[in-house]
Formats: C-alpha cells, sequence, structure tokens
C-alpha cells in the first residue's frame, strides 16, 4: 500500500483503511468521497495534502501492487488479475501497470513470479 506521508487527518485515515477493502470496485475514489462527508474538491484537496497522493494515484498504486503480488505468486490468467485488482479493460491494466512498473505484466512475472525458481534450477 502507498505510504505516503504521516498524517493525523481521521477523514482521510478513514478512507484509506475503506479503500484498502474496496480498491477493487467501480469507482473506488466516489465511494471514499462518499464516506469522508466531504465534497470532491475538498475531499480531493485534503486526500493529497495528507498523503502525498491525488486520489487516483493513490488507488492505482493499491491497484498495480495487489497485482504484482498476484502476478509472483499467481499463474492465473493476466486479464483475470487485472479484472480481480479493478481494471475492467485489460489493455488499460496492462498501460498503466507498464507505466507504474516500468514492465509489463507478463514480464513481470516471468521476472518476479514463483516460476522464476524452476527457470533458474533452483
Amino acid at each position: 500500500m502507498p505510504q505516503g506521508i504521516p498524517h493525523g487527518d481521521g477523514v482521510v485515515n478513514k478512507c484509506q483503511k475503506w479503500i484498502t477493502d474496496h480498491y477493487s470496485v467501480p469507482n473506488p475514489i466516489n465511494g471514499m468521497i462518499q464516506l469522508s462527508g466531504l465534497s470532491h474538491t475538498t475531499f480531493t484537496r485534503r486526500f493529497k495534502h495528507a498523503t502525498g497522493y491525488r486520489p487516483i494515484d493513490y488507488v492505482q498504486t493499491l491497484r498495480v501492487d495487489k497485482a504484482k503480488e498476484r502476478l509472483e505468486i499467481d499463474g492465473g490468467a493476466i486479464d483475470k488479475i487485472g479484472r480481480d485488482v479493478g481494471y475492467q479493460d485489460p489493455a488499460s491494466f496492462r498501460r498503466i501497470f507498464k507505466r507504474r512498473v516500468g514492465l509489463t505484466p507478463s514480464i513481470y512475472r516471468r521476472k518476479f513470479g514463483q516460476n522464476r525458481y524452476q527457470r533458474l534450477g533452483l
């Protein structure tokens, strides 16, 4: 999960806890905004100030981190992993993953997945 800046904003803390369990829902930022009771603009400003992340960047970082975990241990289809972490469009998942990690999901799996040990004879 993104670390961000330690902060004492209780509303943002509540939203961060909520998003940890709900990162894969459609439009999770609206869920956080509703939970906060703040306007979109105020929520976005407070979230960025408290965490150092824009809400969309926080969600994408969380989703990509979860996808990386799955790619390292799970041999399932990459498109399914993308859907499971919240991306309905496989192309969007691959594009965002590559932008954030520097590797495509399939190359990431080859480099860091469990099967790499078999390829290396370990």
